[in-house]
């Protein structure tokens, strides 16, 4: 027997945790670009921002109503009204016009800047209009305290406050907050350049009609998908064939033009898993070839100058477990992600899990609150071959080596998939 051949049946299994404290040191960070505003979306931010200037950057009014002298409306009741001649109007988008004096009043609109003068604005309801000798006055009857109805200056946020940090994803409030900031240039990580490979000679491309024996490359889309959603940058290459030294001459390639491989299949021990004999030559430094989880046990990792070289299962199931709990982590530090690894939380299991484990189990599953709590539902098939469970799933439910399994009622930790909980 060849000695790569004895090197793929000689695995020795790490726990997940020590599998993934392997990879990262290798997950280096990418380049930073700058790009425009609204490219920036989904972009994980580069470098802090600080607030330009204040904000609000004037003192503006709060709703619709009149800008007054609060000393105006001293000791003012029913009995003793006051009245403020109406000299300026003021409508949002505008400054005053006219220099306010004791004893008059600026008609205003909602985030109008209020004049420099006026110290307070009364709500148009809480007064009354009246005609004296031609001129509009308004009359009220109760006092208006100092700094009624102003939003002062610097209320959100100070100049030189820090808005947003490095390593932020950009979504739809953080894209508003630069805007309103006028930051329209946004440095953000470059996304890391992924080639996609499959392996195996039973692989149908998806636009071949069926033949017996043979499966389409869905792994292949899969895994273009959860690279987007992780941040990074898919390029799909067609499928290896099951010859190692093409298989080779193909990963080699991709090494020299993209920061992370990745393929699904051929990292089992059969005579023709071509991955595992790859990782096991002495092209690339292994990291490891086999973890003790289920599904995806032969998930690999190895490094080739310094980049990484992911070797998922073909098995779908197996496949986007691979990802998730490897891969994910690895683009998300590479991107300056503070906490890369799926988050955890902790659920009440609604449903039995009886399968004995030998490896810790990563079940697919959904989480749904009830009354206040947080259920774990485990899919019904979960077999590492299974792929139509992938879409109804938002865990990873964490089932620790048991020779009983799991009754209904226990907790267990779940692992939050991206995206939100798909039913409540």
């Amino acid at each position: 027997m060849r000695e790569v051949e004895q090197d793929k049946f000689r695995r020795k299994a790490l726990p997940v945790a020590e599998a993934q404290a392997k990879i990262m040191p290798y997950a280096k960070a990418t380049d930073t670009e700058m790009v425009s505003l609204p490219e920036a979306h989904g972009r994980i931010l580069a470098k802090p921002i600080d607030a330009p200037h204040p904000y609000p950057h004037f003192r503006r009014s709060g709703m619709d109503g009149f800008a007054i002298f609060s000393s105006d409306t001293t000791s003012c009741h029913a009995g003793q009204p006051v009245h403020l001649e109406v000299v300026d109007e003021i409508p949002a988008g505008s400054v005053p016009q006219v220099k306010l004096k004791p004893g008059q009043a600026a008609r205003i609109m909602t985030g109008a800047k209020v004049p420099d003068e006026a110290d307070a604005v009364v709500m148009f309801e809480m007064t009354e209009s009246v005609l004296q000798e031609g001129h509009l006055h308004i009359r009220l009857i109760r006092e208006i305290e100092p700094g009624k109805n102003i939003t002062p200056i610097g209320l959100e946020l100070s100049q030189g406050d820090v808005i947003l940090e490095a390593g932020r994803k950009l979504t739809a409030g953080e894209i508003s907050v630069l805007a309103t900031f006028g930051i329209h240039r946004v440095p953000v990580m470059k996304r890391p350049r992924i080639a996609v490979f499959s392996t195996g000679s039973e692989l149908l491309r998806i636009d071949e009609p069926l033949q017996d024996g043979r499966i389409r490359n869905s792994n292949t889309y899969l895994l273009y998908s959860q690279i987007t959603e992780a941040g990074g940058e898919p390029f799909l290459f067609e499928a290896i064939e099951d010859d190692l030294a093409k298989a080779k001459a193909q990963v080699e390639a991709a090494f020299e033009n993209y920061d992370v491989v990745v393929t699904t299949g051929g990292v089992s021990v059969g005579d023709y898993d071509i991955m595992a004999d790859l990782v096991s030559g002495d092209s690339v430094d292994m990291l490891f070839n086999k973890v003790t989880m289920r599904p995806g046990s032969v998930t690999t990792a190895a490094v080739k100058d310094g980049k990484l070289l992911f070797a998922l299962s073909g098995n779908p199931g197996a496949c986007f477990v691979g990802f998730e709990l490897f891969v994910r982590p690895a683009i998300g530090r590479m991107m300056g992600i503070a906490q890369p690894f799926l988050p955890e939380l902790t659920a009440e299991l609604a449903r039995s899990y009886r399968k004995i484990n030998n490896f810790t189990r990563f079940v697919r599953g959904r989480l749904e609150f009830r009354e206040g709590k947080l259920y774990a539902i485990p899919a019904e098939l979960d077999e590492s071959g299974v792929m139509i469970t992938i879409k109804d799933s938002d865990a990873l439910i964490v089932i620790p080596p048991s020779n009983t399994g799991v009754e209904a009622g226990e907790r267990v930790t779940v692992l939050k998939l991206p995206g939100g909980f798909h039913s409540f």
